[in-house]
This record gives structure tokens, sequence and C-alpha cells, in this order.
């Protein structure tokens, strides 16, 4: 191993944590949500098993509040590499009364129910995930392999040791495990895979220009799902650092419009990217673990 680089090394961890749980559990599913570490992770997931197909299938927790540019790169890649994609609506939730629209709009903490529904309805026991230690304290604390109990909620006082890169997914009948085989990978490391591997992403991750309004220090987009109000419109050049529910993902200004643009603003940035651009995030001090321990992502 010792010829190997920064990105061979994670790269190498990542495609045996993926094989290790496709051998020992027995109906995985990844979490595609078309952003970016998702993107990275079905790629790695293709490269794991090439030239065989994916040997699971993909699961999206639609809020209905989605960019319309993610959503098409999220059908695109499944076409592209003829994967079989599950997708839950929180609006098939909302509409027959099981959950109600919050107050503030914001559909992304809706997507724990139907998400732990659909895992109990197909019995997945391995749902890998995009999460990285360095987005936010909570997930710090994960373990690659991070159990979820009977009720799909996560006790971070129950963390399994992982010695030596050894993994144990054991579990009880209704309990599955979240496995993450990119924990220690950063931001930057996500960037420098991308360009290395020329991975497409949606175009909102690049320098555009786009109409948007400011609230609570976000640019926000003008959409239907979030309207203006009486807030000033501007045109500006942004981009997006990460991607989820429109209504509490902002926008940055940004002139990177290529790849290596991106890596050098990364580089500089001292924010991580849910700290700069996800209002849900910044509900509480603990917003993140909170729904963590409920069964979120």
């Amino acid at each position: 191993m010792s010829g190997l680089d920064h990105l061979d090394l994670l790269e190498a961890e990542a495609l045996h944590i993926i094989r290790e749980a496709v051998a020992e559990l027995e109906r995985p599913v990844l979490l595609f949500s078309g952003g970016k570490d998702s993107a990275v992770l079905l790629h790695l997931a293709a490269k794991a098993f090439w030239p065989g197909r994916v040997p699971f299938p993909l699961l999206h927790v639609d809020t209905g509040h989605n960019f319309p540019e993610v959503l098409a790169y999220r059908d695109a890649e499944v076409e592209r590499l003829g994967v079989r994609l599950l997708v839950a609506h929180v609006q098939d939730y909302i509409d027959d009364g099981r959950l109600l629209e919050r107050p503030d709009g914001t559909r992304n903490p809706l997507q724990t129910q139907p998400l732990l529904d659909a895992i109990a309805e197909h019995r997945f026991d391995a749902v890998f995930g995009g999460g990285r230690r360095d987005e936010e304290k909570a997930r710090a604390k994960e373990r690659v392999v991070s159990l979820r109990d009977e009720f799909g909620q996560w006790d971070p006082r129950n963390q399994r040791p992982e010695l030596w890169n050894l993994y144990n997914p054991r579990h009880r009948p209704g309990e599955h495990v979240r496995v993450f085989p990119l924990s220690n990978w950063t931001e930057l490391d996500v960037w420098h895979y991308i360009a290395a591997e020329g991975i497409e992403l949606p175009s909102l991750y690049y320098a555009h220009d786009r109409q948007v309004f400011d609230r609570a220090g976000m640019w926000l987009a003008v959409t239907d799902v979030t309207p203006p109000g009486d807030r000033p419109v501007l045109t500006k050049t942004v981009r997006y650092r990460t991607v989820g529910d429109m209504s509490c993902t902002g926008a940055v200004e940004s002139e990177a419009a290529t790849v290596e643009a991106v890596l050098a603003e990364v580089a500089a940035s001292t924010i991580t990217e849910r700290g700069a651009t996800r209002a849900d995030d910044r509900l509480t001090e603990a917003a993140m673990e909170d729904r963590k321990k409920d069964g979120y992502f």
C-alpha cells in the first residue's frame, strides 16, 4: 500500500467497506439524492463490482422540494448505470395526514419516517450513506458501520469499536446498520476525487446566475417553494456547496465554474458546507444529532 497516494488510500478503504457489507449482509441499499457525496458513493459502488452491475437498489427520499437539476441528474445516472431506483415521497405522507407541514416550510426533517418505512417495507439490513465525519459534529460521532435499533434509531453511546478496519455488522431481526464508506473523507477529498475520476455532477454545484434573496444571512433561490415575499430579489453568480430541500439550502456567491476553481475555493474555505448553507442544521445546537437519534440519515 506504500505506493498509493492519499486519494488511492481513501478509495481502497471505501471499496473494501462496500464489498465487505455486501458480502456479509443480505439486502443492502444505497441512499442516492443526486448530491455530490452520493454521486461519489454511487461511482465507488459501480467501481467495486465492475464489470458487473451495482448489485443493490438505490433509495431516494424525495421531499417534493428538490432542485429540478438534481432530480434530472438522479434519473440520468439511474438510466446510465441500469440500476433500480426506489423513491419514497414525503408528499404522500403529507397528503394522507401521516406528516404535517412544518411552520418554517422545511421538509428535510420530514424525511425520517418515509426513510424508516421504506427500510422496513423492503427489509433492508444495510443502508449505504454518503455521510462524512467532517460535515457536522454529530456525524463525527458515527462509526463506519453504525447500528440502528428496531425503531431505526441511533444511540451515540452504543457505538461499536472498529479496530484495525474490522467492522461489525451483526444485528438482531428488525435492526439494520448504516454504512458510511466516505466517513474519513473531507469535502476537499471529495472534490479531488470528482476531478480525478471525471465524475459528472448537477450543474448547480458550479457557478451560474440565479435569482436569489437574503433570508437570515443565506442566499435562497426564488422558487415556488421559497417565494421572496417583500425581500429584495437580486441576480447573483452563485453555486451550491451542498444540495438539499430548496427551502433550507442556501447558495454561496462564487465564480467557480469548473472543478479546478471549486477545488481552489474549497481549499481556502474555513466553514464546512453544511455550516455555511443549511438552515435546518441551525435550528438548535444539537439539531443534526436529535434527528439522527430519530432515524435520520
